[in-house]
């Protein structure tokens, strides 16, 4: 796999969190907040491009990037798949490269193959940035990075204290490697006063090394007992297609999340969901839009995560 990282230890792409080093990862985390605090300082990509180059639909990390390119001053190109030369059989490498050759400095890059963007990211100039904003169920790190400033937010910086359950769809689910990547590298599971909960059914948890260190169960009341943070994830509704879940009103009732069982947590638990939601089914109404959800912070997260990512890769070189 290519490295993101160039000779001297500085970050030249963001493709995946696993590995990444603590103390780069909190960098992350810092300026993220400084930039959350009101210091986003001067307009330090100006003169830059950068492409969102999507192959699949997204709402929330797309604009986020392009918000957080124009606020750094950089011009925003946008790639629609759906009415590009991808639909008269060009390859997503020979895309990248046409592109790139109009002078693009950095592509944002979501994709629905494993792999596609460190493909890509192989493919690119040397002076090229790539960041994964989801590719396959393998990353999602912007993702990922977000959610941990929004838990630091609210929980303080301590995670090696903290007990975190992630609900539902983890076998499919980018966000969730990604969110196990960052919490373990900020020490959750590492002491006997902290924990990774992953709960859902069997037929959603993924078979190989993903949970290792996690406890893993299928009773979710059980697992919401004296929690610190509930991180909610998306049923995708082809999974029913598959036969992989009965139907919906059977997930909700085993999986949902409503405000009687989030009683079950800790005190002023922390619920998160990276969206899209689907209300009623993993979480209800009355949750998501509750006085314990961060889900709007999260989104509100993501402009200032995503600043502090194409900030690093990108200014001053």
């Amino acid at each position: 796999m290519i490295s993101q990282t160039d000779p001297e230890g500085r970050l030249r792409h963001l493709l995946t969190l696993e590995h990444l080093p603590r103390e780069m990862l909190l960098r992350l985390l810092d300026r993220a907040q400084a930039i959350v605090d009101g210091d986003i300082g001067s307009r330090a990509l100006a003169g830059r491009a950068v492409c969102t180059l999507f192959f699949e639909p997204s709402t929330r990390t797309r604009m986020s990037f392009q918000r957080a390119a124009q606020r750094l001053g950089a011009d925003v190109l946008n790639f629609d798949a759906s009415t590009s030369s991808t639909t008269k059989g060009e390859s997503g490498r020979d895309t990248l490269k046409t592109i790139e050759a109009m002078g693009v400095d950095a592509f944002v890059v979501r994709h629905h193959e494993n792999g596609a963007v460190a493909a890509l990211a192989a493919a690119a100039g040397l002076g090229t940035v790539l960041v994964n904003a989801g590719d396959g169920r393998q990353a999602h790190p912007t993702q990922g990075l977000l959610d941990m400033l929004t838990l630091r937010q609210a929980r303080g910086a301590d995670f090696a204290q903290l007990k975190i359950l992630i609900v539902g769809d983890v076998k499919h689910s980018r966000v969730a490697r990604s969110d196990l990547h960052a919490l373990r590298a900020l020490g959750v599971g590492s002491s006997g006063s902290s924990e990774i909960r992953v709960c859902g059914p069997a037929a959603l948890l993924p078979d190989d090394d993903t949970l290792a260190g996690c406890t893993v169960g299928h009773d979710f009341d059980a697992a919401l007992a004296g929690v610190d943070a509930v991180m909610m994830l998306r049923l995708q509704r082809e999974r029913m297609d598959e036969g992989l879940v009965p139907s919906l009103r059977a997930y909700h009732d085993a999986y949902g999340l409503t405000a009687a069982r989030l009683r079950r947590a800790a005190p002023e638990a922390a619920v998160l969901h990276p969206g899209p939601m689907n209300r009623g089914v993993e979480i209800d109404d009355e949750v998501a839009d509750g006085p314990q959800s961060l889900i709007l912070r999260q989104v509100a997260n993501g402009v200032a995560v995503r600043m502090a990512v194409l900030e690093t890769l990108l200014a001053g070189r």
